[in-house]
């Protein structure tokens, strides 16, 4: 018998995936993307589904019940995003254990519910179940986009910009943060203990409370700026980069002093020892877009706020590298979140 953990979630994905056939006219895309996409005339249904565990990719220890809740909807509302959709309905579906009090849950569901008021989405059903390992938190988001303007993984062409939303590495040194603050609150005895977040407020968000990029979206659409292909930056830089050079059968060529990276994750970096591109690359659940659009539109994109060009896409035969700030160049791999190769921790 085959261990889940010698495959990792990618190969098990394919492999319980790969037999599947389409049989609706109403399917466009199925697995292997952000969302599936369903069409009903004029406009194209987004569908994601995403799920949080207790223990895997959450930690009560530190994670407020209020700030899951919100998490957990923007996850879902960024893939929608990163399919250049507009985020319409949500369903959450709830497993709880004896533990959890009424007013428990309710701060979760105001989380929910303030993260779908900022985004337009309404709540419209989901299911709640007893549960025997703690909370699980499973929610299901769909969207629309006009029929043709959805945006794939696939779609990237050979000398196309590689372009980013915001920054990289906050939400990884915000967990960084969390778990050495916990490694020290399990030491102390009494009730004295305070941790040490001064000025540290903006990594600490990051990973407990993201934002999906709907003003990103927004903004590129006023600006007349499509895509060629696009996603959302949830496992880490480097594994969203070859999602998309193998996608779209290209390679890629991604500069070190580009990447974009906060002061205050930069600090944390050194304080932690820890390489700072390796952070940014390999951290995940960023949730900033990752997008490539073809060389022409470079006057289009260059000043644009909040966006940065750190690469181009190349043949395919070149494969994908980091040139970094002394002209190297290093094959990029996924060093980021990748579920069943570890049998526990954050989802890093």
């Amino acid at each position: 018998m085959t261990q889940v953990s010698e495959l990792g979630e990618f190969k098990l994905i394919k492999r319980l995936t790969e037999q599947i056939k389409l049989g609706n006219d109403s399917t466009v895309k199925g697995v292997g993307d952000d969302c599936a996409i369903m069409d009903y005339g004029d406009k194209q249904v987004l569908a994601t589904t995403d799920i949080l565990l207790e223990g895997v990719h959450f930690d009560l220890t530190y994670t407020p019940l209020k700030h899951l809740g919100y998490k957990a909807a923007m996850v879902n509302i960024s893939d929608i995003c990163a399919m250049n959709g507009t985020p319409t309905q949500m369903l959450v579906t709830i497993g709880l254990s004896r533990r959890f009090a009424v007013e428990q849950i309710e701060e979760i569901y105001t989380g929910i519910y303030l993260a779908c008021e900022r985004a337009g989405v309404d709540v419209v059903g989901g299911d709640t179940s007893s549960s025997l390992t703690g909370l699980t938190i499973s929610i299901t988001c769909l969207g629309v986009v006009e029929k043709g303007k959805a945006v794939l993984r696939s779609g990237a062409k050979v000398n196309d910009l590689i372009c980013v939303t915001g920054d990289f590495g906050a939400a990884y040194m915000g967990l960084q943060l969390l778990e050495r603050e916990k490694r020290v609150f399990d030491g102390v005895k009494g009730d004295d203990f305070q941790p040490d977040f001064a000025g540290k407020e903006y990594i600490l968000e990051r990973q407990l409370k993201p934002e999906a990029r709907t003003d990103s979206i927004k903004f590129l659409r006023e600006k007349g700026v499509v895509p060629t292909a696009m996603l959302d930056v949830s496992d880490g830089l480097s594994s969203e980069l070859l999602h998309i050079c193998e996608s779209s059968g290209v390679g890629c060529r991604v500069y070190e002093d580009r990447i974009p990276i906060d002061y205050v994750t930069a600090t944390m970096a050194e304080e932690f020892n820890m390489n700072l591109t390796t952070v940014a690359l390999n951290g995940g659940e960023d949730y900033e877009l990752l997008f490539t659009v073809p060389v022409t539109m470079y006057d289009k994109v260059k000043d644009l706020e909040d966006i940065h060009v750190i690469g181009h896409t190349v043949p395919a035969d070149e494969g994908p590298a980091l040139v970094t700030r002394d002209g190297r160049e290093i094959q990029i791999r996924a060093q980021g979140w990748i579920a069943f190769e570890s049998d526990g921790g954050e989802e890093k």
